[in-house]
């Protein structure tokens, strides 16, 4: 495992240097935060019903969203290992000694941690010193605090076993777009990141259940706000330990397949 805790401490160093980018993409983040929170306040004083979720849930669940967008979205993809697909150096990394399904999973993990490092903490002190109707609510515990970062984690190692399809894809197609686009889509519905999924229709939750994307963000964030606690919580990180297995033994399998025949252009 060496070399590959290696390259993935490279890429975190490297990836920490753009701080200035990430100071514009937390500005960023905060803003479209705002937003949120302020077309759902408007729902939630027209509502006639009692809503699914806490007004102080909801408002931070946005906050988590926004502070953690590079570890939750499909769609933040390290566009240096697509190049080396679609350029043709991805040659290059088949001649060096090396497991390149590892050495990719361990890029993704890096780029998105790196993002998120220097994003989350500006984020985080500003969400917490809003006005009461717009801040961020603390964990309601220490243990779901603790279960939150455990269920996010594991939410990452999802995204990252799901990115790899883009990948793999991109080697079949040559084009990451098609792939990425169509993924990174249905992934933002089925997540929760367009609509919470506590405000979709029970029916649609059950769905939802049965696939993998819910358990990316919308886990981890109701562990925190005290939305899942207890053996329902428990219970639901070990689907998420389920899923990063199958997912990650697909993956596998795939990428070995398509590399055995895969197309080298560029020059």
């Amino acid at each position: 495992m060496k070399p590959y805790i290696a390259l993935f401490r490279m890429r975190m160093i490297a990836g920490m240097q753009y701080r200035a980018a990430a100071w514009a993409g937390a500005a960023t983040q905060f803003f479209w935060g705002l937003i949120f929170i302020m077309i759902y306040s408007a729902f939630y004083r027209s509502s006639a019903v009692e809503p699914p979720m806490r007004w102080n849930q909801l408002a931070t669940y946005i906050w988590l969203q926004q502070m953690f967008l590079f570890i939750v979205m499909i769609w933040a993809q390290d566009n240096e290992l697509l190049r080396h697909v679609t350029d043709g150096n991805v040659a290059y990394e088949l001649c060096r000694p090396y497991d390149l399904f590892k050495i990719w999973c361990a890029r993704l993990l890096a780029f998105r941690l790196s993002s998120s490092f220097l994003r989350f903490l500006p984020i985080l002190i500003i969400a917490f010193l809003l006005p009461a109707q717009y801040k961020m609510s603390p964990p309601v515990s220490l243990g779901a605090a603790g279960l939150f970062l455990i269920s996010l984690s594991l939410g990452l190692l999802i995204v990252t076993a799901v990115s790899m399809f883009i990948y793999i894809l991109t080697i079949i197609t040559l084009s990451p777009v098609g792939s990425r686009l169509i993924i990174s889509v249905a992934a933002d519905f089925l997540m929760g990141a367009v609509i919470p999924i506590p405000l979709m229709p029970a029916s649609l939750q059950r769905v939802l259940d049965w696939f993998p994307f819910r358990y990316i963000s919308d886990l981890p964030f109701r562990i925190y706000s005290g939305s899942i606690a207890g053996g329902d919580a428990l219970f639901q990180m070990g689907v998420q330990v389920a899923w990063i297995i199958g997912l990650f033994m697909l993956g596998r399998l795939s990428f070995n397949k398509v590399m055995r025949r895969v197309v080298i252009q560029g020059g």
